[in-house]
């Protein structure tokens, strides 16, 4: 009898065939734990919250047999839980922190291929050093994107009431997480409608629609303006977007070169909010806005300790294109797009950077850049292996890595009836990335992880270090530079207005040419 198989979708393909040695498209996530939880217990979440309610982690992928077929999902006839999780138990430090022997045992199955005659997923409880614990997921990006299996494995918590919900928090505070893409109309499977031309020309037309809508409400000739106005805006920045997409490549850099097959992750302890929303006051930026330009800090201050001068470094974000009042689908799948942000490493100002950062993030936001990339994930997807190698890398080799950033609630949860105390969670790099970050909020804190080629940034803690540093600087910046009601200093009435950026932070920011 013919087991049961459903059509893998082209986006989910692409991320199945792009396994390399030295980047494996496997997501990994980590939920540190307060204490030991009964192993039982984290069977049941698993089995009832995770495996039953999404068949893809009972399925494996069955390669397509003409080039231009489809790979399948089908059911693993021999499918057993026990065959995906797995415990540990870490030995105590000898050396360093018990945050260095978790490290240390993330990085030991970093390189792990997994078996492809089996659901391409595993779990690791890992007990200790000391009271605490931590859940370590793998899982292959063909299964869902990174922003999905946050909301999948976080949704495995439950409320200080035993309520089960979803981790992630509201969108807006997500930065451009949950950006949707609202110009860009998607077929029936969640697919884009043509390839990357056809969305842009989709955009145009979105303007043009959107003037001959305000026609029956308002005079033709205000009507005309504002529409010609509009398509004329979104053609500029459509052209501007393929133009960077295209042309632009990553310069030479203390953290750029050749990937190995080593991988290293380290992770900050949990930082404080309050201070670094008030370094955002300053200048009007978003705490995205903050924690991005603490990246862009610490990746100044690595350059120039390594002896070169620091330059401005690409890193890809990833943007949800799922409504975010949308539940998720039962298969999952992949729906993002790729932003690429140009951190301002090469400014060596805080104050700077942060206004750098707000300027480039605000562009971002209003550009048609992640319609197009959408769209563009989707046709690669659709193309013969060999070639979508060639896609992928020829747009990965302009950034250094990938960078992730999830709002997570402001009141803890709780994994298995155990407190979790912090989240973190990579998603893969490609082609020659060398340095990812992912940015997690979380019960009034927040955590900030490396994963760095070992090869190319052999010194990781360094970046650890002066990433550490950058933030105590920016909530110092802020705490001097507001009242004592917690208010931002400046001109205007009781301290309310905002003080004007430092010198080239507040000149117009196009893209990646600012």
């Amino acid at each position: 009898m013919a087991r049961a198989s459903r059509r893998m979708g082209s986006a989910d393909s692409l991320w199945l065939t792009m396994d390399r040695p030295t980047n494996l498209m496997v997501i990994t996530s980590v939920v540190l734990l307060e204490s030991r939880p009964d192993w039982d217990a984290v069977l049941d979440v698993l089995r009832t919250r995770l495996v039953e309610p999404h068949p893809v982690f009972r399925e494996r992928s069955r390669h397509r047999r003409r080039p231009f077929g489809a790979h399948r999902w089908e059911e693993d006839p021999d499918f057993d839980l026990s065959h995906h999780v797995h415990r540990a138990t870490l030995p105590g430090p000898v050396h360093g922190t018990a945050d260095a022997a978790l490290q240390a045992y993330v990085e030991e199955h970093l390189p792990r291929p997994f078996d492809r005659s089996r659901p391409l997923w595993e779990v690791h409880l890992v007990d200790g050093p000391g009271p605490g614990a931590a859940l370590v997921f793998r899982i292959h990006h063909a299964l869902a994107d990174g922003i999905a299996l946050t909301r999948v494995l976080l949704g495995l918590t439950e409320d200080a009431d035993g309520v089960p919900g979803d981790l992630v928090g509201p969108p807006e505070a997500a930065g451009l997480a949950a950006l949707p893409l609202t110009a860009l109309p998607l077929g029936r499977a969640g697919e884009p409608n043509g390839g990357l031309l056809a969305a842009g020309l989709r955009l145009a037309r979105a303007g043009i629609r959107s003037g001959r809508m305000q026609l029956r409400d308002k005079g033709a000739r205000r009507v005309v303006v504002d529409a010609a106005t509009t398509t004329a805006a979104v053609a500029l920045r459509t052209g501007q977007v393929v133009g960077d997409v295209l042309l632009t490549s990553s310069p030479e850099s203390a953290v750029g070169g050749v990937p190995g097959h080593r991988k290293r992750v380290l992770w900050t302890a949990p930082l404080p909010l309050t201070g670094l929303k008030q370094v955002g006051r300053l200048v009007g930026a978003t705490l995205n806005d903050v924690l991005l330009s603490a990246v862009a800090g610490a990746l100044h201050t690595y350059q120039r300790e390594s002896g070169r001068s620091p330059v401005d470094l690409a890193t890809m974000v990833p943007v949800d294109v799922r409504p975010p009042d949308e539940p998720l689908p039962r298969e999952l799948g992949n729906r993002f797009a790729l932003l690429f942000l140009r951190f301002p490493s090469a400014d060596a100002t805080p104050l700077g950077r942060l206004a750098v950062c707000k300027a480039r993030m605000d562009w971002l936001k209003a550009s048609p850049e992640a319609s197009l990339t959408f769209a563009l994930l989707s046709v690669i997807g659709r193309v013969p292996a060999r070639l979508q190698r060639r896609f992928v890398d020829f747009f990965a080799d302009k950034a250094i890595g990938v960078t992730t950033n999830v709002a997570g609630p402001r009141e803890p949860r709780r994994l298995a009836g155990v407190p979790v105390t912090g989240v973190l969670g990579w998603v893969p790099g490609s082609g020659r990335h060398t340095v990812g970050f992912c940015i997690v909020t979380y019960d009034g804190a927040v955590r900030i992880g490396i994963m760095a080629d070992d090869a190319e940034v052999p010194e990781p803690e360094r970046l650890l270090t002066a990433l550490e540093d950058e933030v105590a600087l920016l909530v110092r910046i802020g705490a001097a530079g507001t009242d004592d009601d917690g208010r931002a200093g400046g001109a205007g009435p009781g301290g309310r207005g905002r003080r004007s950026p430092p010198p080239g932070g507040a000149a117009p920011v196009v893209g990646w040419r600012a």
